[in-house]
């Protein structure tokens, strides 16, 4: 079985590509770990079509989200060098931030959804 779900904050603002006639989001996560020193892992993430349009969309640096997905890794040669990539192939990504829930100083602060 290959399925991740995770919650973390982009470290980067969402980046649109076109890959042959579909067209693919890709920012990198910042997922805390669970431990007492702390720090962050930082994953690549790649929404696709309509996914990935309303990401590029409504999310930017420091937004956080929910990510569903699987994992796919890439190998490719650099300057003589083999380097590889594990990234998370979104299925789904839930907005857990709004766009107004800035804080002064920029800290993103908990998205609370209106209730009718």
């Amino acid at each position: 079985m290959n399925s991740v779900s995770v919650v973390g904050n982009l470290a980067t603002d969402v980046e649109m590509r076109e890959a042959g006639e579909k067209r693919v989001a890709k920012f990198l996560l910042a997922i805390n770990r669970p431990s007492k020193d702390g720090g962050a892992d930082f994953v690549g993430v790649s929404a696709w079509e309509r996914q990935g349009e309303l990401c590029a969309e409504y999310l930017a640096k420091g937004r956080r989200v929910g990510v569903e997905g699987y994992l796919r890794s890439h190998s490719w040669e650099e300057e003589g060098k083999r380097r590889r990539e594990v990234e998370i192939v979104a299925r789904r990504v839930e907005f857990l931030t709004g766009p107004r829930d800035e804080a002064p100083g920029g800290d993103v602060v908990p998205f609370e959804p209106a209730v009718a």
